[in-house]
């Protein structure tokens, strides 16, 4: 069976692109699905790794769609080596059905995971020099409903901070950062 695997990381995004490339494949079933590749746990791709079975092939347009680190990629494609289920990427022009096709996958998955950590490198550098000239403000503040109820117990002891965090949904680091800019606010008044 021909299956195809399209992806796209929001639900803003359009994937006609991906969808028109591939209809070349003649692909027999679809799994679409709009969600981040920053890790393997989505329903469609694993829908879809459930599914395949010895003979098939999955079509993607390109790597990304399927992973976004080499690890990911190679344990995806590992996995449907041992189910006999071959890959072909349109865009990298890449069978892994061949000797050839399995050398290349490896080397595009590195690629692709250092041009992904070059990108985070400039971000957080660009993070860096915003916050050294007093332009970066990071995250718009979280508007907590009832934080100084909250805030009341966990003093008074009723709650410790896991419940805190808990209750007002955010990380115990957000939650710090919360109880400090709370403390600093009350200070200042």
């Amino acid at each position: 069976m021909r299956v195809a695997y399209v992806r796209v990381s929001t639900v803003e995004q359009n994937e006609a692109r991906q969808v028109e490339a591939l209809k070349v494949y003649d692909i027999e079933k679809w799994y679409i699905e709009k969600v981040s590749a920053k890790d393997t746990n989505r329903p469609k791709l694993k829908e879809m790794l459930e599914y395949v079975r010895e003979g098939d092939t999955i079509y993607i347009h390109d790597f990304s769609r399927l992973a976004r680190s080499t690890k990911d990629l190679l344990e995806i494609v590992e996995q449907l080596e041992d189910k006999g289920v071959n890959l072909v990427s349109n865009k990298e022009n890449i069978n892994t059905s061949t000797s050839a096709g399995k050398l290349m996958l490896t080397m595009i998955g590195a690629i692709a995971e250092f041009e992904r950590n070059n990108l985070l490198e400039r971000q957080r550098e660009g993070i860096a020099i915003a916050k050294q000239e007093n332009k970066y403000k990071g995250r718009k503040a979280k508007d907590i409903k009832d934080f100084d109820v909250w805030y009341s117990r966990y003093k008074n002891r009723e709650i410790n901070k896991v419940q805190f965090a808990k209750e007002i949904n955010v990380s115990r680091p957000t939650l710090d950062k919360l109880i400090r800019e709370h403390e600093e606010k009350a200070q200042e008044d």
